[in-house]
């Protein structure tokens, strides 16, 4: 490997090139504090029907485990705030993170290039790239990394730009110049807003989420019909859930991406209340070909539109607004 001068300074510079925020490089260790909060959440069924949480345990606490010979790990941010709103306050709502492109392909991509420059430029490894589809603790080392505190919602935030962003790593067999980066305090204080807002009561502990009470959840991951329990609490809700950050105060500081994956197609924006109830398959899969949405499906979709179709009245107009 090159001298370790201007290392460290030239990967972060290529990741801001590839409009990656945070880019914290650390070493390759076990997560022994996280672990006992993580198993605990377990134990609870806090995950649901998410069986993919409760496999390989022991790699999702330590790094090493994942990758052979792991050394470093590389944490990034990438920014997906948006002030774009969907034209129709009556219209089923849309999560922010599911406007545009689904993140896996944007992050992944900018990551892979990343790993690319330093093999070519740094120094011949091997590294693996993730964003939310592995076994890996993405908070635990985003906060690690000093880029935020873990919130009362359980979201990693920035005292800089709130909530709004997707966590990747980079994860590779060579050790790299490492940061030293100070914890970030606790700045949630007495604020408790995200837990009165979540109208499911799905914060049920100061930073714990049951994921079966979750809109999110609810709406992307449960594969068949939803809790008959919750009927009446989406809030308009279709896919996905951004209440507790947008009710969050610091997110007041939450600045748009620059991501063109991330932009809306205007067309998704214009649908309004009928359109989505009365959309078909074609419509779907030309709207959502590369977009999160796709997760849950077209028949997911509807399955989502016909829970909170009662919900759906001019009586409650604005519903889906916070």
């Amino acid at each position: 490997m090159q001298n370790n001068t201007g290392i460290a300074f030239r990967i972060k510079q290529k990741a801001a090139e590839l409009g990656l925020g945070g880019c914290v490089l650390l070493p390759a260790t076990a997560l022994n504090d996280e672990a006992e909060h993580f198993r605990l959440w377990l134990e609870n069924g806090f995950h649901g029907e998410m069986d993919y949480m409760a496999r390989n345990t022991e790699k999702r606490l330590d790094p090493r485990l994942l990758v052979e010979n792991a050394k470093t790990v590389i944490v990034v941010l990438q920014n997906y705030f948006t002030n774009e709103k969907q034209s129709d306050p009556a219209a089923p709502v849309l999560s922010k993170y599911a406007y545009g492109t689904d993140y896996h392909f944007v992050l992944k991509d900018k990551l892979k290039e990343l790993l690319q420059f330093i093999q070519t430029e740094v120094s011949p490894c091997n590294g693996r790239v993730f964003t939310d589809s592995a076994p890996v603790l993405e908070r635990a080392w985003a906060k690690r990394a000093g880029l935020g505190w873990i919130g009362k919602n359980s979201n990693l935030i920035s005292t800089e730009s709130g909530s709004f962003f997707f966590i990747g790593e980079l994860i590779i067999d060579i050790e790299l110049p490492f940061d030293n980066p100070r914890a970030v305090a606790d700045h949630c204080g007495k604020c408790t807003r995200c837990i009165d807002a979540c109208p499911t009561k799905a914060i049920v502990a100061d930073r714990v989420v049951d994921a079966r009470l979750c809109i999110s959840y609810q709406t992307i991951e449960l594969k068949g019909e939803l809790d008959p329990n919750l009927k009446g609490k989406f809030e308009n809700r279709v896919f996905g859930c951004d209440i507790c950050q947008d009710v969050c105060p610091w997110n007041l500081k939450a600045e748009p991406h620059h991501e063109p994956g991330f932009n809306p197609e205007e067309k998704l924006l214009k649908l309004n209340a009928s359109d989505w109830h009365a959309m078909d398959a074609n419509l779907f899969d030309s709207l959502f070909k590369k977009s999160p949405v796709k997760r849950t499906g077209f028949s997911g979709l509807k399955r989502n539109l016909r829970f909170i179709s009662n919900i759906n009245t001019n009586e409650n107009r604005g519903d889906g607004e916070i």
